[in-house]
């Protein structure tokens, strides 16, 4: 498929199951959906809407997670919902970057952690939040330039149709990862190009490999207590799994790659220079051209390229 189809973005999200076991029982909450398999939780945001006929209700159980993940590509938000957990069940089991996330404690609400932590990067910025999160207005001050994006905006709001307008100039997005199940992420993603990307919530699956479709930052949940957790959910909760079940956590997407770019420029570097001084002896020794000297512009190529992207990742970062 087209790597630059906005099915290629799911395509590559069901290709990173780790686990393919059975699923063991599936939640349809109020705010939450979730999914478990033996080893692990997924979670993702609920559809808004209600509805009482739901043809698969009672047959998910021993389902593979695979076949429940594939569902995140359905345009029924229930069925996108249920297989976006699945996804998530599958993805985050025994995953090294959640556990290496780092963990937020924050001083205010724990549903707003993640805008509590980023928040003295913000001042001076021109910041867009797509989706509203319960009690933000509490954070609102005059140090930064915020709006609010929502499908269903409220009066101080604006609809979601304004991104088209308002991301190319954005220098901070904060990009819920409910929009992985709507359908929006490869279009907004694609308009945030140019801003720092944070994708939350606790939707978000744990993959390095978002750093290529623009995002900068993960901020993602850790389950910590299952039980409390599903209980919660079973009784309607919302942002009180942020005080029972899980927390944020945080990883640098870019600065991860930085350092692997900074890396990679490098040891480009040294082989260029092995070779320029092959090349150098070799004349020494011979008064016809070199026969592998497209070795070097291909070097060239490559360190140009990657110094290049390390600019632009440079530039992001400190923009």
């Amino acid at each position: 498929m087209n790597a630059h189809h906005p099915w290629s973005l799911y395509e590559w999200l069901l290709d990173q199951l780790t686990d393919d076991g059975k699923v063991e029982e599936v939640q349809i909450g109020l705010t939450w959906t979730l999914a478990r398999s033996r080893s692990s939780t997924g979670l993702a945001m609920s559809p808004g809407s209600m509805t009482r006929v739901l043809p698969w209700s009672g047959t998910l159980v021993g389902r593979n997670l695979k076949q429940l993940a594939g569902w995140v590509k359905s345009w029924n938000p229930h069925e996108a919902a249920v297989g976006m957990a699945a996804l998530n069940a599958g993805i985050n089991s025994n995953n090294p970057l959640m556990e290496s996330a780092t963990p937020l404690f924050p001083q205010g609400s724990a549903n707003l952690a993640v805008f509590e932590h980023f928040k003295p990067q913000l001042k001076g910025k021109k910041v867009v939040v797509i989706g509203r999160y319960p009690g933000i207005e509490q954070l609102f001050d005059d140090d930064f330039e915020l709006t609010i994006l929502e499908r269903n905006p409220s009066a101080e709001d604006l609809p979601d149709p304004a991104a088209e307008f308002l991301l190319r100039d954005a220098q901070w997005v904060f990009l819920s990862a409910t929009t992985l199940i709507n359908k929006t992420f490869p279009r907004l993603a694609e308009l945030s190009r140019a801003a720092q990307v944070v994708l939350m919530g606790p939707t978000t699956p744990w993959l390095e490999g978002f750093k290529d479709y623009g995002i900068d930052y993960l901020a993602g949940v850790q389950i910590h207590t299952s039980e409390q957790l599903w209980q919660t959910v079973r009784e309607g909760g919302g942002t009180r799994i942020f005080e029972t079940g899980v927390r944020y956590a945080i990883s640098d997407l870019q600065n991860d790659e930085l350092t692997r770019l900074k890396g990679a420029i490098g040891s480009i570097f040294n082989q260029r220079e092995a070779l320029k001084k092959e090349i150098e002896d070799w004349y020494q020794q011979h008064n016809h051209p070199y026969p592998e000297k497209q070795k070097l512009l291909q070097l060239d190529q490559q360190l140009s390229l990657l110094d290049s992207r390390y600019k632009q990742k440079w530039d992001r970062l400190n923009r």
